[in-house]
């Protein structure tokens, strides 16, 4: 075994339970194995197959990973193949030719193949040796993955009686595990449970609040580095890319809308390193093994505590320190429940919430993460910091929450104990609700008396009050909360409580801690008296030159340009013009002296300008038909569209620095001096004073145009 195992796979000794289970099935027992993405899964069949005398049949439901694990395979010197939808029927009648004569130690194969009889009769024609399961939490209905097609699973035990079954799976609750037990008849497995921690994984939690300056300093940090980002929708990660590609980053996206092809090849192009960055959806997943994938970033709230683990589990595969960062709002989690609201099947629907909730929950933690994910696995994480999170690296002050607790929890009592989060805080706060007003709950002691906490802080405090049981919460799709036992003690007792400090969700560094703790301290010292000596001698306060924001970044970033120096808080075209240059020539000579390289400094973007400069987008659409030239009349009729819609999205575009042409659309000279007159008669640059002013012999969109001129 240590000799295969080195001899094909590199390793010089087998991971934990590796070994123990490889003997299993080589002793013709089932066995079921649940152990962590990147733990060696794929080994504990894969090594047993060059062993048996047959054929390992490995079922996996993803095509995409089926093609890197063969030819992965196929490059250590393993005869593999796989037979899925991508292959032409020649090319599956040779790899069966091949099956048959005993060329083929594994084959891989979808789930929706067995039910084919040609593909059934095929199977009864070879030896089979081990069936191996993977991702086999797809035939649970408790799962977060369920896929009908695995149901068919269960034709492989008649067909084959007396052939060792493996299941793997990375992520199976308790009940999730029986149930793959019971569905595919496993009652003999011995069962393998490695442990969930990943210790090299980083979790890490940020405020969706200008995620995407957030994401890109994130990307430019781990610049060389692969990175998986995935979003909620198939338009959510064309946009994304896109966006990241205007930014310089190589950015790809990979969903099942795709056409296969271009799947394939932006697939192809992130495992070769051509691509820094595929944006996927949370639904579709990726089945990308890739063992350097340094970042996985959730931009959009994932369905469960489940697929956010599995998705998590594709970073440091090859064991090295990785982050996995999730972007959080309750904004997306509102948007998850209109989409639950719309599972017809009961159950099904009170599944996806009861998922949904404890992903949120997750989010608004203010324990550790760590051990918050693998208890939910059933796990008992005993340190007392996991030095991994960003709970434990940043822990969250604590502030004295008795009083508002007792508010929160009298406001419960006194509207009944049966209703939400939202009307209790909507009560808190005094909103003038109409079911608050037609329930007569306006009179009420409780009502209106917070004014020290928003909306947001409430919801936090409550998810709080839920974690330590002193609130309860019972219903799906309506939740309603209600005191538990130890909330009824804690009131009566007069208990007192403190809570994490102002509900922000805790993180590792912001924007502004990076320019406080990573600037150059030698050269921010020399740009300050230099700062000083312009300021005595034009006889102004120093901040007047440049605060000292603007001198951390430019002792952090050190812009030795002016498209760079430009891009300096608080660097305007004068500033840029008076000052630039004897700034930089004091950081050039720094930077020469200590070897040290120009850094690139990131830019807040508005989600306007992205949507303006998108490839696709309305405003492009139009920039088109301005190269073409057209008049205002022209491009309306070919777009369907208002003039002053035209207008207005030519005003955008200069404004968004788009370069186009747009002078042969100003008015005569004429006209143009009339109206130019008439702007500085009204004395701003409002439209309609002009308009009075002129009449009706100049139309609002000659005006717009002209205005772009002026100014």
């Amino acid at each position: 075994m240590l000799n295969l195992l080195k001899t094909h796979f590199g390793f010089d000794q087998f991971r934990p339970l590796q070994e123990e289970i490889i003997r299993c099935v080589m002793a013709q027992r089932d066995a079921f194995v649940l152990m962590p993405t990147g733990g060696g899964k794929s080994l504990c069949f894969q090594l047993p197959a060059l062993m048996m005398p047959g054929l390992t049949l490995v079922i996996s439901p993803l095509i995409s990973l089926m093609k890197d694990q063969v030819d992965a395979l196929q490059a250590n010197g393993i005869p593999a193949e796989f037979i899925n939808s991508t292959l032409t029927r020649a090319e599956i009648a040779k790899i069966q030719a091949d099956a048959r004569l005993g060329n083929t130690k594994i084959l891989y194969a979808a789930p929706e193949r067995l039910i084919l009889p040609e593909f059934q009769l095929f199977l009864k024609k070879i030896q089979v040796s081990l069936i191996a399961i993977d991702e086999s939490h797809c035939i649970s209905e408790w799962g977060h993955d369920f896929r009908p097609d695995y149901l068919n699973l269960k034709m492989l035990r008649d067909i084959f009686p007396e052939v060792p079954v493996m299941a793997l799976t990375a992520t199976a609750t308790q009940r999730v595990r029986e149930d793959i037990l019971h569905q595919l008849s496993l009652d003999q497995a011995k069962i393998f449970i490695s442990s969930f921690n990943r210790p090299n994984l980083s979790y890490i939690v940020l405020s969706k609040k200008d995620s995407y300056g957030q994401l890109i300093e994130i990307l430019r940090e781990h610049q060389n580095e692969s990175a998986i980002i995935y979003c909620f929708s198939r338009k959510d990660t064309e946009n994304l890319a896109a966006d990241l590609r205007e930014e310089g980053l190589k950015a790809l996206p990979y969903h099942a809308g795709l056409e296969s092809e271009e799947r394939r090849t932006n697939q192809e192009k992130f495992i070769r390193d051509e691509a820094q960055i595929i944006v996927a959806t949370i639904a579709f997943g990726m089945g990308i093994d890739k063992p350097d994938v340094r970042l996985v970033i959730h931009y959009h709230l994932p369905k469960s505590i489940e697929g956010y683990y599995q998705e998590t589990g594709r970073a440091g595969r090859d064991g090295l320190p990785s982050k996995c960062i999730l972007f959080y709002s309750s904004a997306d989690a509102i948007k998850q429940q209109y989409f639950i609201r719309q599972i017809e099947d009961e159950s099904e629907r009170k599944n996806a919430y009861r998922k949904l909730d404890q992903m949120v929950e997750y989010c608004e933690l203010a324990t550790c993460r760590r051990h918050h994910l693998l208890s939910y696995f059933g796990e008992d994480y005993q340190q007392e910091s996991c030095n991994g999170c960003d709970i434990c690296l940043s822990p969250p002050e604590k502030f004295d929450a008795t009083i508002i607790s007792q508010k929160i929890m009298s406001a419960i009592i006194r509207t009944g104990q049966r209703f939400g989060m939202n009307y209790i805080i909507d009560v808190l706060l005094g909103a003038k609700n109409k079911n608050i007003i037609e329930r007569d709950h306006h009179r009420l002691s409780v009502y209106g008396i917070v004014n020290d906490f928003s909306k947001d802080d409430l919801r936090r405090i409550i998810s709080q009050l839920l974690s330590r049981n002193l609130i309860e919460k019972s219903g799906a799709e309506y939740p309603i909360l209600a005191l538990s036992q130890r909330g009824q003690d804690f009131l009566k007792e007069r208990e007192e409580i403190r809570l994490p400090k102002f509900f922000s969700i805790a993180k590792l560094s912001s924007p502004s801690d990076a320019v406080d703790a990573d600037y150059d301290r030698e050269l921010f010292e020399e740009l300050r008296l230099l700062r000083k000596r312009i300021a005595d001698e034009q006889g102004v306060p120093p901040f007047v030159v440049f605060g000292d924001l603007a001198l951390r970044q430019m002792a952090l970033y050190l812009p030795q340009s002016e498209e760079s120096f430009s891009r300096i808080s608080g660097v305007g075209e004068q500033k840029l013009k008076q000052y630039g240059k004897i700034f930089m020539e004091v950081i050039q000579t720094y930077a020469k002296e200590n070897n040290l390289r120009e850094k690139i400094i990131p830019v807040k973007r508005s989600a306007k300008s992205r949507r303006i400069k998108r490839e696709g987008s309305t405003y492009q659409e139009t920039k088109k038909l301005i190269i073409q030239k057209m008049s205002l009349e022209e491009m309306a009729t070919v777009r369907g569209l208002a003039p002053s819609t035209i207008a207005a999205h030519i005003e955008k575009l200069a404004s968004f620095g788009e370069e186009i042409d747009i002078d042969y659309l100003r008015p005569p000279v004429e006209k143009f001096e009339i109206i130019k007159a008439a702007f500085k008669k009204s004395g701003g640059t409002a439209l309609s004073p002009v308009r009075e002013i002129l009449g009706e012999d100049f139309s609002f969109e000659e005006l717009r145009i002209a205005r772009l001129f002026i100014k």
